[in-house]
């Protein structure tokens, strides 16, 4: 995938500048790629597209530590969203917002992954039971 360098930090806030043919997409993964010199920088610190600013250039927010984030470091495209582990294997599971296991159990057992950002589920209202009332009417509740 292509490769840009962070022009600018803010925080969390990161502005990224790719080749204005190699923009990535709204919620597309980005991630820090390893350098040869001494950085503080979370090693694979991950970052999501946010927005777009033109020229090639995307808002991101970090998903871990901003810490040591400094202009011209490089980042790659993943070309995909952050996703998560699904299934009964996550059952009762812990993990923080890359899908990573927090609560010391050991590896997630699943292979199915699926982004992090989803359509809302539809509601079925036609097999949901219609209430009734069994005691007095709410004329005379009142």
């Amino acid at each position: 995938m292509s490769q840009g360098i962070i022009v600018q930090c803010i925080g969390a806030v990161t502005d990224i500048q790719f080749p204005r043919e190699a923009m990535p997409k709204i919620y597309e993964a980005l991630v820090l790629e390893e350098s040869n010199d001494a950085s503080f920088a979370e090693k694979g610190l991950t970052f999501e597209v946010e927005q777009q600013l033109g020229d090639g250039i995307v808002r991101c927010i970090a998903m871990g530590s901003a810490d040591g984030l400094r202009r011209g470091m490089k980042v790659k495209n993943t070309g995909a969203p952050i996703s998560v582990p699904v299934g009964k294997g996550t059952l009762g599971r812990i993990m923080d917002v890359l899908g990573r296991p927090i609560d010391e159990g050991g590896p997630i057992k699943t292979r199915e992954r699926r982004s992090i950002h989803q359509a809302a589920a539809v509601a079925c209202w036609s097999n949901w039971p219609t209430p009734r009332i069994t005691s007095a009417s709410p004329a005379k509740m009142r």
